[in-house]
């Protein structure tokens, strides 16, 4: 697995080793002594989650506050998302900045979003399966999120607006200036 550091202090991109042949191919997604030794943290994760999106499905942008914040490791299984983390560490020299990932089934990357980041993805292809493991568990009360088309953030959500399918609970997101952190 090779690690590249983005723009965002302890968010990472992270590419598995492919081992492919005539029978299709093989990955080790996830290893817990790798993952940390790779990193130098001390990341347990202790739920995992998935969700199924067609073309154009917008989740996010979301973080949980407090105690009940979270650190994700975010992956496609199947079809491709462009995969966005928002640096919302108070005092942080990045603070308010993003980076964004192509996540493909292709590509098997993965993104590693600290605590701290809010969330997010846009589906640019139909039947996609995203995958994501976390390191607390979710805690309804504690949720919380940013606009996903913050004029301040500047997204490049790399598709027409048109095209967005968003929750009514994401519409109603606040903008950065106005969210809790």
């Amino acid at each position: 697995m090779t690690i590249k550091e983005t723009k965002l202090e302890g968010c990472y991109i992270l590419q598995p080793n492919i081992f492919k042949d005539k029978r299709g191919y093989f990955i080790e997604s996830f290893n817990q002594k790798t993952f940390n030794s790779l990193l130098g943290l001390d990341v347990n994760f202790v739920q995992d989650n998935e969700s199924k999106s067609s073309k154009g499905v917008l989740r996010g942008l979301h973080y949980q506050l407090g105690e009940h914040a979270q650190a994700k490791l975010v992956r496609v299984v199947k079809g491709a998302v462009l995969d966005v983390a928002v640096d919302v560490r108070e005092g942080s020299k990045t603070f308010g900045q993003h980076v964004a990932v192509e996540l493909t089934e292709e590509n098997k990357t993965q993104l590693f979003v600290p605590r701290g980041f809010a969330h997010g993805f846009i589906v640019l292809e139909d039947e996609t399966i995203f995958s994501y493991k976390c390191d607390n568990y979710y805690h309804k009360a504690s949720e919380a999120g940013l606009i996903y088309n913050d004029e301040d953030l500047n997204i490049d959500w790399k598709l027409p607006s048109t095209d967005f399918i968003l929750s009514d609970k994401d519409i109603i997101l606040p903008k950065l200036k106005d969210a809790k952190i």
